[in-house]
């Protein structure tokens, strides 16, 4: 084994660090000037979201000519869509891009013109935010986690896509409360009471190792804009309204029952994880940037 010294670099991450402010940077700044640079996008106009809000896609913008499948064939968008995934699981989950690599990610087997234009906004928006970092800092930590779902939003199959955010509160002497990301989920299921299913289950793990590193947490508190989930989650009565859940969701009511977790609601506007599921606006989309911890180096 052998003493190289300071980390500044891990999995194409750079490492930034402030110890007079005790804060940490995680950044892939030279990674994505890399994939904007393989994909010809270096000097490209950059924009403030990675799709608009009436952006919608679907299969039927596949193509619908052998011409325009040829034409599409030619297209990298494949390795354009791994590129961005690899970016968004490491220090780019403002989590637009998870949403939004998530779905033109659907029509890998045959993307058309409209979604290849989408993966090339994507890319666009990447330009304008390559400065754009994940921030760690301060002490006296508190974790508290967000979960949102879009109903029925994806225009081909009518599934819903649900998503959940835990995030590491610290005190700062100067600036106050801060938050920075620490765990992150992106998936396709029914609705919110799934979703918050999901979201617990990554809280019990996140507690365990947290107790490992020696802060002891008693609840994590759960915060979801869903009046019905939380009802369904505390409220042991309302069981015979949920026959058609299967058991295994009803996992996070084990939780708050025997008070690892706390779940609390939370109006739509202050939800967290509102931009993992669907397109907003541009102001609402800085403002969760910014209260995931991802910040202008």
């Amino acid at each position: 084994m052998k003493d190289l010294g300071q980390a500044n670099k891990i999995l194409g991450m750079q490492i930034h660090r402030d110890r007079n402010n005790r804060k940490i940077w995680l950044s892939q700044k030279n990674y994505l000037k890399k994939i904007l640079r393989r994909f010809n996008m270096q000097d490209c106009k950059p924009i403030s979201t990675p799709l608009s809000i009436n952006f919608k896609l679907s299969s039927s913008m596949s193509p619908s000519s052998e011409e325009e499948r040829m034409e599409m064939s030619r297209k990298p968008y494949a390795s354009a869509v791994g590129s961005l995934m690899f970016a968004m699981i490491c220090t780019r989950p403002d989590i637009y891009i998870a949403q939004a690599v998530g779905v033109v990610s659907r029509y890998m087997t045959n993307p058309g013109r409209e979604h290849w234009n989408a993966v090339k906004r994507i890319l666009r928006y990447i330009k304008g935010t390559s400065n754009v970092a994940l921030c760690y800092g301060g002490s006296d930590f508190i974790v508290s986690g967000y979960v949102d779902s879009d109903y029925a939003g994806d225009l081909d199959k009518s599934k819903s896509t649900t998503g959940y955010m835990f995030t590491l509160l610290w005190r700062d002497e100067e600036v106050g409360f801060q938050k920075a990301m620490i765990g992150c989920g992106y998936v396709n299921n029914e609705a919110e009471y799934v979703a918050a299913t999901q979201a617990s289950k990554e809280a019990v793990w996140l507690k365990m190792v947290l107790e490992e590193l020696g802060h002891k947490q008693e609840k994590i508190t759960l915060y979801c804009d869903s009046q019905s989930a939380l009802h369904l989650a505390r409220n042991p009565a309302f069981h015979s309204k949920t026959k058609h859940i299967r058991v295994q969701y009803h996992f996070v009511r084990e939780k708050v029952e025997e008070g690892t977790m706390d779940m609390q609601k939370i109006h739509t506007t202050d939800n967290l994880a509102d931009f993992l599921t669907k397109t907003i606006n541009a102001d609402k989309f800085i403002w969760c940037r910014s209260s995931c911890g991802l910040t202008e180096m």
